[in-house]
């Protein structure tokens, strides 16, 4: 559980050390081109309001694990005390390292209205959070997969998309994301699972069979 997360997380972080060196060219290649299309609305919208979307998907498994499968149930809540700590630790990062936004930085038009002074850009953390929310749904149900991380990857890249985040603000804050999430769940999974509300509920292929 451990160990593909790091891969992923280490993958994430040298592709965003990659694009540093070129973050000012792939940024206005795409935040221009889009806002000058017809995709502008569209990645604004999704860029703005997206998350709501795999956050009421999440609460939908949620339910549906209660009722069908109180382990990952179980892993979902932890998963989501890994959301909570990827957040605080984004903000706590952006503190201290207090890069400016891309759209103030080059002053150009946007999707979105560029965020105000000292709303700082690295890490994203609508990507921070898309990617652990996603991480989380993984790990309770693994199966998912399919469907998540695609829907976390679309999230994260709307935000350069609308014109408020370089790239390698969106892929350090999916790393963030899925590193953190993966940590807490394999340090406090272990002591979760033996309440009895979760130790004593088998899965439900286990009732299937």
């Amino acid at each position: 559980m451990l160990l593909p997360a790091v891969g992923i997380a280490l993958v994430l972080t040298l592709a965003a050390a990659a694009t540093v060196p070129l973050r000012d060219r792939l940024y206005l290649s795409v935040a221009q081109t889009v806002e000058a299309s017809f995709l502008g609305p569209v990645a604004g919208l999704v860029a703005d309001k997206g998350l709501l979307v795999l956050v009421g998907f999440t609460a939908a498994l949620a339910v549906w694990l209660w009722r069908s499968d109180r382990r990952g149930f179980g892993t979902l809540a932890v998963g989501g005390l890994g959301v909570v700590s990827a957040y605080l630790s984004s903000e706590l990062i952006k503190l201290v390292v207090t890069e400016p936004r891309p759209c103030r930085a080059l002053g150009i038009e946007t999707v979105l209205e560029c965020p105000e002074v000292g709303d700082w850009s690295w890490p994203s953390n609508h990507s921070v959070i898309a990617a652990s929310f996603a991480t989380a749904c993984i790990l309770a149900a693994p199966r998912l997969i399919w469907l998540v991380a695609p829907l976390a990857a679309v999230l994260a890249f709307s935000r350069v998309a609308a014109g408020v985040h370089y790239v390698h603000d969106v892929l350090s804050g999916m790393a963030l994301g899925v590193l953190v999430v993966s940590l807490v769940v394999a340090a406090l999974l272990p002591y979760v699972s033996r309440l009895p509300l979760l130790s004593n509920a088998p899965r439900s292929e286990d009732r299937a069979g």
